[in-house]
């Protein structure tokens, strides 16, 4: 979002993010006459060498934490520690430093309230909008700000960004009005197909947390539709017998959800074999569990999808589901 509004504005910026964006030609740039670099933080390990998390290395001027969602269970074995990464982080901001920080996150918060006697914190939150048939408007200052982006965890982003953007001359009008023009990251509420009533939605989603803020933000935009909710079980953490627990009813949202997990990529991992007994249970029920990518198809055929809204979510592509050729074969199908 920050990196958006900088394109619209024209600022020149260094920059390392890791999804390719509207607007530029890759994810990394490195110059002799950029006066800002903007990093997007990454707390995984270094390299294989240097298992410091990578963000621990960037001294930042001005931070920003979104969120903290236990994830990388195989490096940081325990919620505490994995917590405390961000902690750490803190301490690495210089001296002068602020920390832009969400208030509606509570680890987050514990974090924001910690360091307020240390460094500078500003605080941000959800702000108040409205949802419409085209995105979104948020209200700031008196002044509506149409939007193409949805979902609360997505204007909370938003708010953070902004505040990010004046640390660097930015005002919040300029920056809200750039913002119209943004359509999201790749792979995140990433528009696959749409026709007539019926929509399709991919997106990286795979932790507990954003499954669940994904989930609810296409159900709160299309609520009027059926929401059909797909993911797939993909990375070491998700496929841990022992943190499956932590995705209870985060496809809630969804009337109706599959998720998906191969047994062959379980094996891969070196992991113990998990049952589709115990990802069931793990989600809280609710969710229709399969293991094969025919599965996830007729699961898929069972619907009409006049009226409906699909999301697929998986760092992943369920074992080879092409989601263009999907799209494209539902909107064939529709009248």
């Amino acid at each position: 979002m920050l990196l958006h509004a900088i394109n619209e504005i024209g600022l020149n910026v260094d920059y390392m993010v890791g999804a390719q964006l509207e607007g530029y030609d890759c994810m990394v740039k490195l110059s002799d006459d950029a006066k800002i670099m903007v990093l997007e933080g990454d707390e995984y390990l270094s390299s294989p060498i240097d298992r410091r998390p990578k963000f621990h290395l960037y001294k930042p001027n001005v931070a920003i934490i979104s969120g903290i969602a236990w994830d990388h269970i195989n490096v940081f074995p325990t919620y505490e520690n994995y917590v405390e990464q961000f902690d750490l982080f803190c301490g690495e901001i210089v001296s002068g430093g602020k920390l832009v920080y969400n208030t509606e996150d509570e680890e987050v918060k514990k974090l924001g309230e910690k360091w307020k006697s240390t460094i500078e914190t500003i605080p941000y939150q959800t702000p108040n909008y409205s949802v419409e048939e085209t995105g979104t408007i948020v209200q700031l200052n008196g002044k509506s700000y149409p939007l193409q982006i949805f979902g609360q965890h997505n204007l909370q982003n938003l708010m953070g960004a902004m505040n990010l953007a004046k640390e660097i001359g930015i005002e919040n009008d300029a920056f809200l009005t750039a913002m119209a023009s943004f359509t999201g990251a790749g792979k995140r509420l990433q528009k696959v197909a749409e026709k007539n009533n019926f929509v399709m939605y991919k997106d990286f989603a795979h932790s507990p947390s954003k499954l669940k803020a994904t989930t609810k933000a296409v159900k709160e935009q299309y609520a009027d539709r059926k929401v059909i909710a797909c993911m797939e079980l993909h990375t070491f953490s998700s496929l841990k017998k022992e943190f499956l627990p932590h995705y209870d009813n985060a496809m809630a949202a969804a009337d109706h959800a599959l998720v998906y997990f191969s047994p062959e990529v379980v094996a891969h991992k070196k992991l113990e074999p998990i049952t589709k007994e115990q990802v069931l249970a793990g989600f809280g029920g609710g969710v229709e569990v399969v293991t094969s990518t025919e599965e996830v198809r007729s699961f898929l055929n069972q619907f009409d999808f006049n009226n409906t809204a699909l999301l697929m979510m998986s760092s992943g592509n369920f074992d080879g589901i092409d989601y263009d050729e999907l799209g494209e074969e539902i909107c064939n199908e529709l009248l």
